[in-house]
């Protein structure tokens, strides 16, 4: 366990956003997180940061920096620590080879905020391949193992997610032992591959198509691009009622999504007067992914919240739809 004083957030966050830690911890397994979160006062645990917006003034408590690492396979499940690199899990996972997380290649950050996010991409979701997960409960003072039931589980969100009660140490996935992906459920994949929806081609197929079409937004941690300074997509796509959806234009994209309707947010972005690459200041819109807020560059979190008022409040004057960030603003 490692502890300093005034230790700047920046260099902790794939934004590169973020004033100071009043104390930062770094552990290294469960026992030391548990150890480190038992501080009293603010607390706020940090891992990939790649889904967290940390303010200027940066956080004034105790941060945990995450560092455990480790995965088992035993049987058709894997059991990964909480601060093991995600996309280190996939790559594993595939080489060894296990089916069912494949398109959620190439997303930075840890596994342990993969369920705190329900984590999703191209037609899996993080939430149909979760057995349990470890936790510490700072309120009751006990480490439990919670089903998938026990979570919450919603669109990108669960009872974890802005929530500093819970500490995740650790998620068991099921997997599938099979050299093929699971079928193909999202039209760009499907289209990418040059195969039907439903279809199943080569793991190491899936993931360097993932892969390349995570490139080609800006989605993959690149230093030498400069948009790859982002917390990914910034907004979720909107659920709205099919009256709300009825009110949109004819051409507007939508899918069915249990009562309500979703609709794109880069889609409803861009028709409200925000192309890839607007800027104000040193913080722009991705050229590459109109949802990705970039860091340009001595930007401040200060720029990029302003940016994304100006955005939703746009979108909203517009189509009367609201826009909700996607990270966590701490």
């Amino acid at each position: 366990m490692r502890e300093t004083t005034e230790d700047r957030l920046d260099q902790y966050t794939t934004l590169r956003l973020g004033g100071p830690a009043e104390r930062l911890i770094e552990v290294a397994d469960a026992a030391e997180a548990v150890a480190a979160v038992k501080t009293p006062g603010p607390l706020f645990v940090l891992a990939g940061g790649s889904n967290v917006v940390v303010s200027d003034a940066g956080f004034a408590g105790t941060v945990v920096l995450l560092r455990s690492r480790g995965l088992r396979f035993h049987g058709d499940q894997v059991h990964v620590e909480a601060g093991h690199p995600w996309d280190e899990v996939v790559a594993e996972a595939i080489a060894e080879g296990y089916s069912g997380i494949e398109a959620l290649s190439g997303i930075p950050g840890s596994a342990g905020a993969t369920p705190i996010q329900n984590v999703g991409a191209y037609g899996q979701e993080i939430a149909e391949r979760v057995v349990s997960v470890e936790l510490y409960d700072r309120r009751r003072d006990v480490t439990e193992t919670w089903g998938p039931g026990d979570c919450g589980f919603a669109y990108r969100s669960s009872v974890f997610k802005n929530n500093d009660r819970f500490v995740l140490l650790g998620v068991t996935l099921q997997l599938a032992r099979d050299p093929r992906s699971a079928p193909v459920r999202y039209a760009e994949l499907a289209r990418a591959l040059g195969v039907e929806i439903g279809d199943r081609v080569p793991l190491a197929t899936a993931r360097e198509t993932v892969l390349r079409l995570r490139a080609g937004k800006g989605m993959l941690l690149d230093g030498a691009d400069p948009d790859t300074y982002s917390v990914g997509s910034f907004f979720t796509n909107p659920l709205v009622t099919p009256e709300v959806a009825a009110g949109l234009p004819e051409d507007a994209p939508r899918w069915p999504h249990g009562d309500l309707v979703k609709v794109p947010a880069a889609w409803l972005i861009e028709r409200s007067g925000f192309p890839k690459g607007y800027a104000r200041g040193n913080v722009a819109i991705s050229s590459k992914h109109t949802l990705a807020l970039t860091n340009r560059g001595g930007g401040t979190t200060t720029e990029l919240l302003a940016l994304a008022d100006e955005i939703a409040a746009g979108v909203s004057a517009r189509f009367g739809v609201a826009l909700h960030p996607e990270p966590v603003l701490v």
